[in-house]
């Protein structure tokens, strides 16, 4: 059972990496302000699948314990951490050599929601057939 949890996970991970560092490429070409210093790629691919793989855990867990509630309980838990995790671009002190770092939230923010995107557009290929 853990097994579905965790390619869900991987899955959600690669997809949210991919979308995420495809907005960061389209991002540098709007504004040609280079963050990569603070968020590079590699940095963003790790974020993405840690996070989604953490959510995975949480699935599975919740799925272990509440048995009918846990999909309401996880969407709501990874919905909200979602959300609240916009706030850290926004809070981040940068280097003071980075140029316009008023910008640097327009990139960020959106970012914290591509691993609960991910998630929930690939969740039907996973869910249990009856």
């Amino acid at each position: 059972m853990f097994r579905r949890y965790f390619i869900h996970g991987i899955v959600s991970g690669i997809v949210a990496a991919l979308a995420a560092t495809i907005y960061d490429k389209v991002y540098y070409f709007i504004t040609y302000v280079d963050y990569s210093r603070v968020l590079n790629v590699p940095r963003i691919v790790s974020l993405n699948i840690l996070f989604c793989m953490i959510a995975a855990f949480l699935n599975w867990f919740l799925a272990k314990r509440l048995k009918q509630r846990a999909e309401i309980v996880f969407n709501f838990l990874f919905s909200t951490l979602s959300v609240v995790l916009m706030i850290l671009p926004i809070s981040i002190a940068l280097p003071l050599d980075i140029g316009l770092p008023e910008l640097f939230p327009g990139l960020a923010v959106p970012m914290a929601l591509f691993p609960a995107l991910s998630w929930y557009t690939i969740a039907p290929f996973f869910r249990e057939k009856n």
